[in-house]
């Protein structure tokens, strides 16, 4: 039988692996995500099935991930240029996003796009002292929401927060 390349092993991955699930949350964004680790065990069973080798390394600066048919060694690549001078875990965050980023770009991965709908939904409402809707969210800090609960109807300021956290100590 003869070796398909890559290119065809990959459009025979595709059709098999459908979306992959989403398992991880940033809570910074409150977005879902798919950590790397479990990416890529929910996808060497389609690898190994088409008997395609991935390879993760760091080359002049770039993260570039590699996939290869073990078969004719023709092989499909991924890359983004590192940013410079950043402390060791910035550097190490960098390089499990770019690694998570450029596999799922060469695999063309169903996925939510959570960082551009975030970007796309217009922004929360400034919670400022003294108004109607402040009064609003001290009402809601008395019927037991949290200061997160509030975060995620107005944009709170420091200040706004400060006074949010007295308001709830002394009720």
């Amino acid at each position: 039988m003869k070796a398909e390349n890559i290119t065809i092993k990959l459009f025979l991955l595709r059709q098999e692996i459908g979306t992959i699930s989403k398992d991880s949350t940033n809570p910074f964004f409150r977005s879902k995500y798919f950590d790397i680790n479990t990416l890529i065990k929910q996808l060497n069973p389609y690898l190994n099935k088409h008997k395609i080798l991935l390879i993760q390394p760091i080359v002049n600066n770039e993260v570039v991930t590699l996939l290869q048919c073990i078969e004719d060694n023709s092989f499909k690549t991924s890359s983004l240029e590192l940013s410079k001078n950043l402390d060791a875990q910035k550097k190490g965050s960098e390089i499990t996003y770019f690694r998570r980023y450029t596999l799922g770009s060469l695999l063309g991965l169903e996925a939510v796009d959570d960082d551009g709908n975030l970007a796309s939904k217009p922004s929360l409402p400034n919670l400022i002292i003294g108004t109607p809707l402040f009064k609003n969210a001290q009402k809601g800090l008395q019927e037991g929401k949290s200061i997160q609960d509030i975060k995620k109807i107005y944009t709170v300021s420091t200040e706004v927060q400060n006074e949010l956290l007295n308001f709830k100590l002394n009720k």
